[in-house]
């Protein structure tokens, strides 16, 4: 089974569908010793599979709109936030204390971007905040040790392991006997009818409400790309925790952004909920449940949701409760010792666990969406990083080799070229990568550009 016919199966698709998919060959493009071309080629071709089915389903062809999928447009936009610039100022990813770290007997991961983070990490280690103190800190100190204390006390560590060590260790256990993507039927509400769309492009999440409650990269793809197929995305931050302002220029494309304080602001907050079509999660599973945010109470409370739910680790195992990020589940699971080696761990060409979970997720709205329209019923799906990761270091029994199906032979990738942008926007001006996801008759580009973090009203557009 070639990759992109696995995450279609995966996702409930029709097999007769997959001929309507062609992939432009370019070698050359994330390059690693891993698979991630494939990889990425298939979770993005299967979202444009999906895109393009719910757009039959309501434009009334008969036939499936033809997807292609550019390893070039792949590999542009699985970097987008590299090539994010804002006038002319190339954006900061990792911060100084977001690396690896050399231990007593082995290699340590830290994330430290948010503010939060970065304190409880200092407090763990009792060091100021300092390179030079964190890395004689860390120096003295074995690996999984490292990793408890600095969880335990809220902050993010992980100890590089192996493959072989991650599939013995009990998270790892927990995630492989989970399926890639996880869905669910929550209700018997009746079948979804969907408004026809016309027009040029064809939009074919047009008219639905987006509540977006996730951060950093893979839920932000996810519910950006549902925004360039014409949803009405509102992504809502806490007050107290504003995203980093480069993470949300490269994200925030199509969507409008508000804060609100989610127990204070509740009154706001149920109104939206109750004129949401999807809501989509990207926090701790459980950690939204007090909010009344289970998908089994929003079902309850508005028959007929979608629910997507993304986390690092997956919902189960004793890590279901722990933060992480891409670089963490890289690490943990086994990926970075796979591109470098245990002495000298490595790192894949993009953070493409974010990046592919994040299309997939949205690619699993959109077929929870066409299936409603025929059976209805509230749907809850689930994706974790550490899930996609099994996916990607063979855990599923897929290669990853082979040719793709009808592969179109392109030239080598020589850069991002003609797949970036410009836009002027409320940030300034504003370089980045258009969606990869392309299907015939569907749009090329996102209708707005993002605007300042938190500046929208909490309200339908």
């Amino acid at each position: 089974m070639t990759d992109i016919a696995y995450a279609w199966s995966a996702l409930g698709g029709d097999p007769a569908l997959l001929p309507r998919v062609s992939t432009v060959v370019r070698e050359g493009a994330l390059q690693g010793r891993l698979p991630v071309r494939e990889l990425a080629r298939a979770c993005v071709g299967s979202c444009a599979l999906a895109a393009a089915e719910l757009g039959a389903r309501r434009t009334g062809r008969a036939d499936v709109p033809a997807v292609r999928v550019d390893d070039g447009a792949v590999a542009t936009a699985f970097v987008s936030e590299r090539h994010l610039l804002v006038d002319g100022r190339a954006p900061v990813t990792f911060a100084p204390l977001s690396r690896f770290w050399r231990t007593a007997d082995g290699w340590v991961r830290t994330h430290a971007n948010y503010p939060h983070h970065r304190a409880r990490l200092l407090s763990a280690l009792e060091v100021p905040e300092d390179v030079a103190a964190v890395e004689a800190a860390l120096a003295g100190r074995r690996a999984l040790e490292v990793e408890e204390a600095v969880y335990a006390a809220g902050g993010l560590a992980v100890a590089l392991r192996t493959p072989e060590e991650w599939t013995s260790h009990e998270q790892g256990a927990a995630v492989a006997a989970r399926p890639l993507v996880e869905r669910e039927r929550l209700d018997s509400a009746p079948a979804r009818i969907l408004a026809p769309i016309d027009g040029t492009p064809a939009l074919p999440a047009a008219g639905l409400r987006v509540l977006d409650l996730t951060r950093v990269i893979a839920g932000p793809v996810a519910t950006r790309t549902l925004a360039l197929l014409g949803a009405d995305v509102l992504r809502v931050d806490a007050p107290h925790l504003p995203e980093p302002a480069d993470a949300h220029a490269d994200t925030g494309f199509g969507k409008r952004s508000t804060t609100l304080d989610l127990a204070a602001d509740r009154g706001t907050f149920e109104e939206l909920l109750a004129a949401a079509d999807v809501v989509v999660t990207g926090y701790r599973p459980g950690a939204l449940d007090r909010f009344g945010l289970s998908p089994r109470a929003l079902a309850e409370r508005r028959p007929g949701v979608v629910v997507a739910q993304l986390s690092a680790w997956g919902a189960y195992g004793p890590w279901s409760g722990r933060r992480g990020f891409d670089s963490l589940v890289q690490v943990a699971t086994g990926v970075a010792t796979t591109e470098g080696s245990v002495r000298e761990p490595g790192a894949l060409p993009a953070q493409a666990l974010d990046h592919g979970t994040g299309y997939l997720l949205a690619a699993a709205v959109l077929r929870a969406l066409t299936e409603q329209s025929y059976e209805g019923g509230a749907r809850v799906v689930r994706l974790a990083l550490a899930r996609t990761a099994r996916w990607l270091t063979g855990g599923d029994g897929v290669s990853g080799a082979g040719p793709a199906p009808h592969e179109v032979e392109g030239a080598s990738y020589g850069g991002p070229g003609s797949w970036l942008a410009e836009t002027d926007s409320g940030l300034g001006r504003l370089r980045y990568a258009r969606s990869p996801v392309s299907f015939e008759g569907g749009p090329a580009d996102w209708a707005r550009s993002p605007g300042p973090w938190g500046a929208d009203a909490a309200r339908w557009g």
